[in-house]
């Protein structure tokens, strides 16, 4: 019977964790040079409660 080979098994998802890093990495250069910014990034959308005016206390 053989024996299993973890150093192979191991590798392999290693080279699967790269490559999937890589493809997401070459996805957000893509949405960036189409000018879309990701939230994850710490760019926040601009709150609409502010703009409609139901986040301020109304004026006396």
């Amino acid at each position: 019977m053989a024996t299993p080979n973890y150093g192979f098994e191991k590798r392999q998802k290693e080279l699967a964790k790269k490559k999937k890093k890589e493809e997401k990495l070459k996805q957000k250069q893509a949405d960036k040079a189409a000018g879309l910014v990701s939230l994850t990034e710490g760019d926040a959308e601009p709150d609409d409660d502010a703009e409609s005016g139901a986040a301020t206390p109304p004026q006396p």
